[in-house]
This record gives C-alpha cells, structure tokens and sequence, in this order.
C-alpha cells in the first residue's frame, strides 16, 4: 500500500478487483514520482485486462479519474497505467 495515497490505492484496490473475474490475480504497484505525484502500475490476469479496459477505454478512463479524486484527498496527484 502507499504511503503517500492510501486512499486512492484502497480505491483503485476495490475498483479493479470487484471488475475482474480473477481477483486474486489483480497486482497493483506504486512508484513515488515527485513530492506530490503517484503513478499506479496495474497488472490484472490477461482475460480480465478487457473488462478493466472496457469500450473505447471508458471503464480505464474512469477508473483514473475516480483514482485521481481519491487522490486529491491524500493531497496527491495519481496516475493508472494498465500493464500487460
């Protein structure tokens, strides 16, 4: 977990695991960018990563941006990277 946003890791923790079928599966790593910027790395099991992909991106897109709002309360800002 982060140190420096706890809650938006809590969030991106629930967000990510209550879409995939495989939640034991989902991995999520934080790398420290800055005084007040943390990028989260996500890797999911490849038949979930279209599910946290979405259409068009949509459901990643609002991942980040509900991830960033969670953010801004620990004072932060985040940024989600889907990785293979």
């Amino acid at each position: 977990m982060s140190d420096l946003a706890p809650r938006a890791h809590a969030v991106l923790t629930h967000l990510c695991t209550s879409i995939v079928d495989n939640p034991d599966e989902v991995s999520i790593e934080t790398n420290v960018e800055g005084d007040k910027a943390v990028r989260f790395d996500v890797t999911v099991n490849n038949d979930d990563m279209g599910r946290v992909i979405g259409r068009r991106g949509r459901v990643a897109s609002a991942i980040r941006t509900v991830v960033n709002a969670a953010g801004s309360t620990d004072g932060v800002s985040c940024k989600v990277e889907f990785v293979d």
